[in-house]
């Protein structure tokens, strides 16, 4: 079976791949299919952005496709970045200009807990919808650490590890993260769909 992953981003697709190329299912980017929906994030949820985007491909392909949202939830900050963790601080600003932003909204708050969430859904051409949501807790860092990630990744600590997001090898990041969670979990949810 083929999805199309309703992303330009590479490093999702091979996290999504890694993971679910065990289900003898293969996940390829929308652009390489001669596809390029660009869908408005307008959801006040990580689930109903999901949803727009992986609806939006999946209407312009007429293949299943899958889509992933997900962001960093800060508990000092009520919450935010949240469904504005790529857009935090505005066009401007890349991964890390973002981060460095987070920090220094960051400065003198506590506690520092976060966690980061990651929500996927699959739209299929008949109308089924899969969805499947994972969590990984952890505080923020006083300052980036790692070379590896993106996003946040450098600035997302995790007590148990003494590590950040940044510093963890691919495998040990795919078994702990959100996304890696959310993977395992819709997973469960497509093996079952797929044997009905």
């Amino acid at each position: 079976m083929k999805l199309v992953l309703a992303s330009q981003n590479e490093k999702k697709l091979k996290e999504m791949n890694d993971i679910l190329s065990q289900l003898g299912i293969e996940v390829c980017l929308q652009s390489q299919l001669g596809v390029h929906v660009d869908v408005e994030e307008t959801g006040e949820t990580f689930e109903d952005n999901s949803l727009l985007k992986a609806k939006a491909v999946m209407e312009a392909t007429g293949m299943p496709a899958i889509a992933d949202d997900s962001g960093l939830c800060v508990d000092a900050l009520g919450g935010a970045p949240g469904v504005y963790s790529a857009r935090y601080g505005g066009p401007g600003l890349d991964d890390a200009g973002r981060y460095r932003l987070l920090l220094e909204n960051m400065r003198g708050q506590t506690p520092r807990t976060a966690k980061f969430v990651s929500v996927i859904t699959c739209c299929f051409p008949n109308g089924d919808v899969i969805t499947a949501r994972g969590e990984c807790p952890g505080t923020i860092a006083y300052a980036p650490q790692g070379e590896g990630g993106f996003g946040y990744d450098p600035v997302f600590f995790l007590p148990q590890r003494k590590k950040t997001f940044a510093q963890l090898t691919a495998e040990e990041k795919n078994e702990i993260s959100h996304r890696g969670r959310a993977l395992a979990l819709f997973q469960e949810k497509l093996k079952e769909y797929l044997n009905k």
